[in-house]
């Protein structure tokens, strides 16, 4: 079997998927504790500053009180509701006056993550980023900085409910490329909020005679996005600082000699060879590729894909017409499409593994239209795992409050008058959801709220055949592994124990497939006297036998060993 894998991390257009499915998470040697300490003075004393003297503020969601952007001058430090908070010293500014004080006990330092976590949906009518899960029901509602309770939310979405297909007031911010704009659009709805020179209205903000809404808000900012990374100087500043911007991991040359030594490999990428080409000084990077893709126009090159063409590797720029023949080492092709990279490697859709960081443009198209095997990389698994592990107490606390739940109508049924109260059993799952929550950041999981999965989980379940931190985890398992999902139990499975199912003597009218109860001799065939004349030959059997050889592959891997052993 051909192994080939693409790396990816450029710009591309986001869309829509759904659903779940089976997913494997490759997992590598034992995380370390993502959490950085802050830089700045070690002593947290207490600061004055103006609030007015400081444009753009934000709003601390613990404390309810106004502090400084992080990036700009100093962090916001709390404890717990509803304690308030301090303004932790940073870089000093002239020109601060006393005006608001925020306080903390000098021997606690807890930094406020100020993150938005991928996989959110702006709405374009209101201006709110949600949260939600599969099927589209709200589980967080954000307007600007202001968390919506649930009164509130149920003002302009009556179902805690969005449809999901209505792409053009809803846009899913899935990928890493997302995080900046929603972080500006949160931003921007909080700042024309407070601002007292603007009238809020449902759907925008209002200044005199001028209107703007939310939706041209957004259309403002992904075009000024989408200019910064195809038009600006984005991909020239990095190029000049590398070691600024690249982050250089001693295991990846070794990871891709190992796969090349046993598979073809090949890069895909949607930037130009000028942005490729600068890579490492020990070794070409082109020869660490069979196949090398620039400008693909994923997830165009999915489908229909473009002309495919050679590039002149000194100039960069593109030869005059269609490349036509067979692959050839060492040399670097623009355009193409999915279906040329399977004729030039000789390989079928299941034949590669597909890996990138891009949900809709790598992930899902690729398995959709290609049947590729699909490896997602999220790094903001890392700090998932970190917190999963590191607060483990709250998630069982959780799973023995849904126990203490069932346990309340265990001996109550359909006749019962009785309504046992489990008020303050749900206060307590909300209150728990919360810490659980806060203990991922501002938004809380990427994957959850609680015991429901998000719309971003969803999809990695689905679309995503594998998904880890790092493709880099290959490198601790041998490239023969099998890989298979864990035993995934549906919810009539995972709440009744066999030994506890009660089997009636008498057979189920609507067990229909329970064929080897039937008696075919004891069964009588009854006929209208009309039809009788049509055939008096009776079928040996009501139903066809029950297969007695293993008829049903539940791993299409194994169809090379059932071809073997038929021959």
């Amino acid at each position: 079997m051909e192994l080939s894998c693409t790396f990816d991390d450029d710009h591309q257009k986001d869309g829509e998927v759904d659903e779940t499915d089976s997913t494997i998470g490759v997992g590598g040697p034992e995380l370390q504790d993502s959490m950085q300490p802050s830089e700045g003075p070690q002593e947290d004393d207490e600061r004055t500053i103006s609030i007015t003297d400081v444009s753009p503020f934000i709003r601390c969601t613990i404390c309810t009180g106004f502090f400084i952007e992080a990036t700009t001058i100093t962090e916001c430090l709390h404890t717990s509701t509803p304690q308030p908070c301090t303004v932790k010293p940073g870089k000093q500014r002239r020109g601060l006056h006393a005006q608001s004080v925020f306080r903390i006990p000098p021997e606690l330092d807890v930094s406020l993550l100020l993150e938005f976590v991928g996989g959110l949906v702006f709405d374009t009518m209101y201006g709110n980023l949600l949260k939600v899960d599969a099927y589209g029901n709200i589980l967080v509602c954000v307007h600007g900085f202001n968390f919506m309770r649930g009164p509130e939310i149920r003002e302009q979405y009556p179902n805690k409910f969005i449809q999901r297909d209505d792409t053009e007031r809803f846009y899913i911010l899935n990928t890493l490329f997302n995080l900046p704009e929603t972080y500006l659009f949160a931003c921007l709805v909080d700042f024309f909020t407070n601002c007292p020179r603007y009238t809020s209205c449902e759907t925008g903000f209002k200044d005199g005679d001028l209107f703007m809404s939310y939706k041209s808000m957004f259309q403002d900012v992904r075009d000024a996005v989408d200019w910064v990374h195809y038009k600006g100087s984005l991909k020239e500043k990095t190029v000049e600082n590398l070691e600024k911007y690249v982050v250089k991991d001693g295991k990846l040359p070794l990871l891709l000699s190992r796969m090349n030594e046993v598979a073809k490999v090949f890069l895909a990428t949607n930037s130009d060879f000028k942005y490729t080409d600068p890579g490492t000084a020990h070794r070409l990077w082109q020869s660490y590729f069979d196949l090398i893709l620039v400008d693909a126009r994923k997830p165009l090159f999915f489908g229909e894909g473009t002309v495919l063409r050679q590039v002149d590797t000194t100039t960069g720029r593109l030869k005059i017409g269609t490349y036509t023949g067979p692959l050839q080492h060492g040399i670097v092709y623009s355009g193409g499409s999915s279906d040329i990279v399977c004729d030039l490697l000789g390989a079928k859709g299941k034949d590669i593994v597909y890996i990138g960081d891009h949900i809709f443009g790598d992930i899902l198209k690729s398995k959709k239209r290609q049947g590729w095997r699909t490896f997602l990389v999220i790094p903001e698994l890392a700090q998932e795992l970190h917190v999963w592990t590191d607060k483990s107490s709250l998630f069982e606390e959780l799973q023995n409050l849904d126990i203490f739940l069932a346990e309340l109508y265990k001996h109550l049924d359909s006749s019962s008058n009785e309504r046992p109260d489990i008020s303050s059993i749900q206060r307590r799952i909300k209150k728990v959801t919360h810490d659980m929550d806060m203990c991922y950041g501002m938004m809380g999981s990427l994957f959850r709220s609680g015991s429901r999965q998000t719309l971003f989980a969803s999809q990695v379940m689905r679309y995503a055949d594998l998904y880890a931190a790092s493709f880099i985890n290959l490198l601790y398992y041998p490239f023969s592994y099998l890989f298979r999902a864990a035993h995934v139990l549906m919810p009539h499975e995972s709440t009744v124990e066999h030994a506890h199912v009660d089997i009636n003597d008498s057979e189920s009218p609507m067990a229909t497939r329970n064929r080897n109860s039937v008696d075919m001799k004891d069964s009588e065939y009854k006929r209208h006297q009309l039809t009788r004349s049509i055939s008096e030959i009776k079928p040996p059997n009501l139903f066809p036998q029950t297969p007695q050889e293993i008829t049903h592959c539940h791993d299409e891997d194994d169809d090379e060993e059932e071809e073997e052993e038929e021959e």
